[in-house]
């Protein structure tokens, strides 16, 4: 049997990224768990801000289309999420809404239906984005995705890397690979 496959995000599309750093590094923490991995860049699929009335005039844009269709083509997501004073960045919460709108003959959120979903984030603060967690959890059972137990924090992102990309904190890392392993069980 096939490794089962886990599509990597990170929640922003800033080049530099630390969150999309720690993207990376999960996608390799997942790899190791046994999954197979597609790791993407969020910037890869721009879409304007969700409006039911380009929905009804234009449909999906191609670029959601084409997400959509990774979400559903994965057995499961790990997501890495920066915080914006608490909350999800806009960039998530855009892509949530027109990835979960139906196509067709289609339900609503099919893409994410029971996909188990592990969690991660990266602040420049000491919490390391912990706040958001909670907030991205509630989101993801709405669309009906299953959010595997725990996550994984990185605080002080701006200084967490090494020079080849690795993680600095070995506590940081061991967190990410136990949630790489929860999801790679759970698919």
């Amino acid at each position: 049997m096939s490794a089962k496959k886990v599509l990597v995000f990170a929640g922003s599309a800033r080049k530099g990224s630390v969150t999309k750093k720690f993207a990376s590094v999960a996608a390799d923490a997942t790899k190791a768990a046994g999954a197979t991995v597609t790791l993407i860049d969020l910037a890869d699929f721009p879409a304007l801000v969700y409006d039911g009335d380009i929905e009804t005039s234009e449909g999906l844009p191609k670029s959601m289309q084409n997400l959509k269709a990774l979400i559903a083509g994965h057995d499961g997501l790990l997501i890495v999420t920066p915080e914006y004073n608490g909350c999800a960045p806009p960039l998530l919460v855009n892509m949530f809404a027109w990835t979960s709108r139906p196509e067709n003959d289609e339900i609503s959120c099919a893409a994410y239906a029971n996909k188990p979903v592990a969690i991660a984030a990266a602040s420049p603060g000491g919490l390391g984005g912990v706040r958001v967690i909670p907030r991205l959890r509630d989101a993801l059972a709405e669309l009906g995705a299953v959010a595997v137990p725990g996550f994984a924090t990185l605080p002080g992102a701006f200084q967490a890397f090494n020079d080849d990309g690795t993680l600095k904190d070995e506590k940081a890392a061991g967190m990410l690979k136990g949630l790489a392993e929860r999801l790679a069980a759970a698919l």
